[in-house]
């Protein structure tokens, strides 16, 4: 900058930019800005880390978020001790570690159980929600006493007695052979079809075909049942055929009737 004369004043620098002499510096968002850019970065990558392991930590090793408590819940013929035992869920486990599927298979192996469901119930306890077999049918055993099968002749239990809502299925064949049995099955199934009026009556079911399935009714009487198909069809012919009080009424076949 000159003054008056021409002459350049003291302390002034010819290579000032117009934006220097308007107050800017020669330095000025040079390298603060990526500078500081790059710090930002670098403290919120550190702190997603710390937050990360963290959570890991409690995760998989504090002592906040692990099994302090095992439910379970619909068991009635298997005892909570041995779901437990056979379940193997070790308390002060970390929740996370609990393989839920792993667990509902070691219970699933359980004679009486049907199926199993396993969950995590955060923070500190494992939910076990066992569903049971149910007995369908009733099987003299070989010692004595009356074993209780179910649809897939598994047994569920041994009575000493025939309780009176389960039919008794005659068979000579040895229970082991009759898992998974399709005969048996047929009569379970139609037995579950049944109204409740005609199934109460029901002493004793064969099925010597899936197709055959016969009913033997506390009074005598006998029903060629068939098999699974059309349940309300038949139960209804059969409500007006045992007006004529016959011995034996065959409602197997669609659309016709017989009777004895």
């Amino acid at each position: 900058m000159t003054g008056p004369s021409g002459f350049i004043r003291d302390g002034a620098d010819p290579r000032t930019s117009h934006d220097e002499a308007a107050g800017g510096s020669p330095t000025s968002g040079v390298h603060a800005g990526p500078g500081r850019r790059m710090w930002r970065a670098t403290f919120v990558a550190l702190a997603a880390a710390g937050v990360v392991g963290a959570a890991v930590w409690v995760l998989f090793g504090s002592r906040l978020l692990v099994v302090r408590s095992v439910t379970v819940i619909g068991i009635h013929l298997v005892p909570r001790s041995e779901v437990l035992a056979v379940a193997g869920v070790e308390p002060g486990t970390p929740l996370i570690r609990v393989n839920t599927a792993e667990v509902a298979a070691r219970i699933d192996t359980i004679r009486q159980v049907r199926s199993a469901l396993v969950r995590r119930s955060w923070p500190d306890r494992v939910v076990i929600v066992v569903r049971e077999r149910t007995a369908a049918l009733a099987l003299r055993a070989p010692g004595g006493g009356y074993d209780l099968v179910d649809s897939g002749g598994v047994v569920v239990q041994w009575a000493a007695g025939r309780p009176a809502d389960l039919p008794l299925y005659p068979t000579a064949a040895p229970v082991a052979s009759l898992r998974g049995d399709p005969d048996l099955a047929a009569a379970a199934a139609v037995l579950g079809e049944l109204p409740a009026w005609l199934r109460h009556s029901v002493a004793s079911v064969t099925a010597p075909d899936p197709d055959q399935v016969t009913l033997r009714l506390a009074d005598g009487i006998t029903v060629l049942w068939g098999g699974t198909d059309r349940a309300q069809a038949k139960a209804a012919e059969l409500t007006v055929l045992m007006q004529a009080h016959m011995h034996y009424y065959d409602v197997s076949a669609p659309g016709s009737v017989l009777t004895k």
